[in-house]
Protein backbone atom coordinates (compact mmCIF):
# COMPACT_ATOMS: atom_id res chain seq x y z
CA UNK A 1 0.00 0.00 0.00
CA UNK A 2 2.54 2.36 1.08
CA UNK A 3 4.95 1.54 -2.20
CA UNK A 4 1.69 2.32 -4.25
CA UNK A 5 0.85 5.65 -2.66
CA UNK A 6 4.42 6.75 -3.16
CA UNK A 7 3.95 5.61 -7.09
CA UNK A 8 0.87 8.17 -7.17
CA UNK A 9 2.34 10.63 -5.19
CA UNK A 10 5.50 11.36 -7.58
CA UNK A 11 2.98 10.80 -10.59
CA UNK A 12 1.16 13.36 -9.43
CA UNK A 13 3.94 15.61 -8.24
CA UNK A 14 5.39 15.24 -11.93
CA UNK A 15 1.86 16.52 -13.34
CA UNK A 16 1.68 19.07 -11.09
CA UNK A 17 5.66 20.55 -11.77
CA UNK A 18 4.80 20.21 -15.61
CA UNK A 19 1.92 21.99 -15.72
CA UNK A 20 3.58 25.00 -13.72
CA UNK A 21 5.88 24.65 -16.17
CA UNK A 22 3.61 24.95 -18.98
CA UNK A 23 2.15 27.97 -17.52
CA UNK A 24 5.33 29.43 -16.77
CA UNK A 25 6.56 28.67 -20.40
CA UNK A 26 2.81 30.50 -21.85
CA UNK A 27 3.62 33.46 -19.41
CA UNK A 28 7.10 33.96 -20.17
CA UNK A 29 5.74 34.30 -24.10
CA UNK A 30 2.80 36.69 -23.20
CA UNK A 31 5.58 39.10 -20.97
CA UNK A 32 8.73 38.02 -22.23
CA UNK A 33 9.73 38.35 -18.69
CA UNK A 34 13.28 36.69 -17.78
CA UNK A 35 12.47 35.50 -14.92
CA UNK A 36 9.45 33.26 -16.17
CA UNK A 37 11.67 31.72 -18.76
CA UNK A 38 14.23 30.60 -15.60
CA UNK A 39 10.99 29.50 -13.60
CA UNK A 40 9.86 27.35 -16.57
CA UNK A 41 13.60 25.22 -16.83
CA UNK A 42 12.86 25.24 -13.23
CA UNK A 43 9.42 23.69 -12.80
CA UNK A 44 9.75 21.27 -15.92
CA UNK A 45 12.95 19.91 -14.20
CA UNK A 46 11.46 19.14 -10.81
CA UNK A 47 8.33 18.00 -12.82
CA UNK A 48 11.41 15.66 -14.60
CA UNK A 49 12.71 14.51 -11.37
CA UNK A 50 9.34 13.41 -10.37
CA UNK A 51 8.87 11.57 -14.24
CA UNK A 52 11.86 10.05 -13.24
CA UNK A 53 11.39 8.46 -9.77
CA UNK A 54 7.63 7.76 -10.48
CA UNK A 55 8.96 5.42 -13.89
CA UNK A 56 11.71 3.82 -11.50
CA UNK A 57 8.43 2.27 -9.42
CA UNK A 58 6.73 1.41 -12.71
CA UNK A 59 9.58 -0.65 -13.62
CA UNK A 60 10.26 -1.98 -10.15
CA UNK A 61 6.62 -2.77 -9.88
CA UNK A 62 6.31 -4.52 -12.91
CA UNK A 63 9.36 -5.64 -14.15
CA UNK A 64 12.30 -5.94 -11.74
CA UNK A 65 9.91 -6.89 -8.39
CA UNK A 66 12.17 -6.66 -5.67
CA UNK A 67 9.96 -4.53 -3.23
CA UNK A 68 12.05 -1.40 -3.19
CA UNK A 69 13.22 1.02 -6.05
CA UNK A 70 16.78 1.42 -6.91
CA UNK A 71 18.72 4.22 -5.08
CA UNK A 72 20.15 5.55 -7.95
CA UNK A 73 17.11 6.64 -9.75
CA UNK A 74 15.85 8.23 -6.67
CA UNK A 75 19.52 10.03 -6.37
CA UNK A 76 18.86 10.59 -9.96
CA UNK A 77 15.66 11.90 -9.48
CA UNK A 78 16.66 14.37 -6.87
CA UNK A 79 19.45 15.49 -8.48
CA UNK A 80 17.21 17.01 -11.49
CA UNK A 81 14.96 18.75 -8.85
CA UNK A 82 17.86 20.34 -7.36
CA UNK A 83 18.62 21.62 -10.44
CA UNK A 84 15.00 23.49 -10.48
CA UNK A 85 15.97 24.67 -7.31
CA UNK A 86 18.29 26.07 -8.47
CA UNK A 87 16.58 28.30 -11.12
CA UNK A 88 14.17 28.91 -8.47
CA UNK A 89 16.67 31.31 -6.41
CA UNK A 90 18.26 32.16 -9.85
CA UNK A 91 14.70 33.56 -10.59
CA UNK A 92 14.80 35.14 -7.34
CA UNK A 93 18.00 36.71 -7.76
CA UNK A 94 20.37 34.94 -6.64
CA UNK A 95 22.19 37.27 -4.46
CA UNK A 96 18.77 37.22 -2.41
CA UNK A 97 18.98 33.39 -1.89
CA UNK A 98 22.25 33.79 -0.34
CA UNK A 99 23.48 36.21 2.59
CA UNK A 100 25.68 39.13 1.65
CA UNK A 101 28.04 38.40 4.89
CA UNK A 102 30.80 36.01 3.66
CA UNK A 103 30.60 34.39 6.93
CA UNK A 104 26.85 33.30 6.49
CA UNK A 105 27.67 31.92 3.04
CA UNK A 106 29.85 29.82 4.59
CA UNK A 107 28.25 28.63 7.51
CA UNK A 108 25.36 27.69 4.74
CA UNK A 109 27.35 25.52 2.78
CA UNK A 110 28.77 23.76 5.88
CA UNK A 111 26.28 21.01 5.66
CA UNK A 112 27.74 20.23 2.39
CA UNK A 113 31.00 18.83 3.61
CA UNK A 114 28.95 16.98 6.67
CA UNK A 115 27.28 14.55 4.79
CA UNK A 116 30.06 14.71 2.11
CA UNK A 117 30.76 10.64 3.66
CA UNK A 118 27.28 9.63 2.71
CA UNK A 119 25.11 9.30 0.01
CA UNK A 120 24.55 11.77 -2.93
CA UNK A 121 21.16 12.13 -2.17
CA UNK A 122 21.95 13.09 1.39
CA UNK A 123 24.30 16.02 -0.78
CA UNK A 124 21.22 17.05 -3.21
CA UNK A 125 18.84 16.93 -0.20
CA UNK A 126 20.93 19.53 1.70
CA UNK A 127 21.54 21.77 -1.32
CA UNK A 128 18.06 21.76 -1.76
CA UNK A 129 16.77 22.70 1.77
CA UNK A 130 19.31 25.37 1.66
CA UNK A 131 18.04 27.11 -1.13
CA UNK A 132 14.47 26.97 0.00
CA UNK A 133 15.14 27.56 3.16
CA UNK A 134 16.64 31.15 1.79
CA UNK A 135 14.24 31.59 -0.62
CA UNK A 136 11.41 31.20 1.97
CA UNK A 137 13.19 33.58 4.26
CA UNK A 138 14.23 36.34 2.02
CA UNK A 139 10.48 36.23 0.22
CA UNK A 140 8.96 37.08 3.80
CA UNK A 141 11.55 39.53 4.54
CA UNK A 142 10.59 41.10 1.17
CA UNK A 143 6.96 40.83 1.95
CA UNK A 144 7.64 42.96 4.73
CA UNK A 145 9.10 45.28 2.82
CA UNK A 146 6.89 45.99 -0.10
CA UNK A 147 3.59 44.07 1.04
CA UNK A 148 3.21 42.22 -2.16
CA UNK A 149 0.00 39.92 -1.48
CA UNK A 150 1.99 37.29 -4.22
CA UNK A 151 4.92 36.88 -2.15
CA UNK A 152 2.79 35.26 0.95
CA UNK A 153 1.91 32.63 -1.64
CA UNK A 154 5.67 31.88 -3.13
CA UNK A 155 7.23 32.14 0.75
CA UNK A 156 4.63 29.14 1.84
CA UNK A 157 5.39 27.38 -1.14
CA UNK A 158 9.19 27.59 -0.53
CA UNK A 159 8.73 26.98 2.60
CA UNK A 160 6.55 23.65 2.08
CA UNK A 161 9.57 22.46 -0.32
CA UNK A 162 12.09 23.01 2.11
CA UNK A 163 10.30 21.27 5.03
CA UNK A 164 9.77 18.41 2.09
CA UNK A 165 13.31 17.69 1.49
CA UNK A 166 14.17 18.14 5.25
CA UNK A 167 11.52 15.41 5.90
CA UNK A 168 12.51 13.78 2.63
CA UNK A 169 16.33 13.41 4.66
CA UNK A 170 14.99 12.21 7.78
CA UNK A 171 13.41 9.49 6.53
CA UNK A 172 16.60 7.81 5.92
CA UNK A 173 16.66 8.02 9.69
CA UNK A 174 13.22 6.16 10.14
CA UNK A 175 12.98 3.97 6.94
CA UNK A 176 9.88 2.40 7.81
CA UNK A 177 7.81 5.37 8.85
CA UNK A 178 5.66 7.65 6.58
CA UNK A 179 7.99 10.21 6.72
CA UNK A 180 9.13 9.92 3.03
CA UNK A 181 4.83 10.15 1.99
CA UNK A 182 4.74 13.12 3.94
CA UNK A 183 7.18 14.80 2.17
CA UNK A 184 6.13 14.10 -0.74
CA UNK A 185 2.34 15.48 -0.08
CA UNK A 186 4.10 18.64 1.85
CA UNK A 187 6.43 19.16 -1.43
CA UNK A 188 3.53 18.41 -3.65
CA UNK A 189 1.16 21.44 -1.73
CA UNK A 190 4.43 23.51 -2.21
CA UNK A 191 4.34 23.93 -5.95
CA UNK A 192 0.46 24.50 -5.55
CA UNK A 193 1.07 27.25 -3.52
CA UNK A 194 4.24 28.66 -6.20
CA UNK A 195 1.56 27.89 -8.83
CA UNK A 196 -0.99 29.73 -7.11
CA UNK A 197 0.80 33.66 -8.47
CA UNK A 198 2.25 31.72 -11.73
CA UNK A 199 -1.47 30.83 -12.75
CA UNK A 200 -2.25 34.89 -13.33
CA UNK A 201 0.63 35.55 -15.29
CA UNK A 202 -0.72 34.29 -18.44
CA UNK A 203 -4.20 35.92 -17.86
CA UNK A 204 -3.34 39.38 -17.18
CA UNK A 205 0.22 39.57 -19.30
CA UNK A 206 2.07 41.43 -16.44
CA UNK A 207 5.78 41.12 -15.14
CA UNK A 208 6.32 38.51 -12.83
CA UNK A 209 10.00 39.74 -11.64
CA UNK A 210 8.01 42.17 -9.19
CA UNK A 211 6.78 39.54 -7.54
CA UNK A 212 10.26 38.33 -6.29
CA UNK A 213 11.26 41.68 -5.54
Amino acid sequence: MEFLLENILNLVGFLVGLVIGIMSIIGFRNTGSPTLFRLSIAFLSISLGFFVIWMGYIIEDFVIKSGTIERWVQTLGIAIQTVGYFFIALSHSIKSFFPKSSYFRSVGILPLFLVSSVQLEHIFRSVSFILLAYGAIETMLSYFENKNKGAISVAVGLGLLALGEFLGWYSFVFPESILYTASMTIKIGGLVALFIPISKVPLTRIKFDDDFE
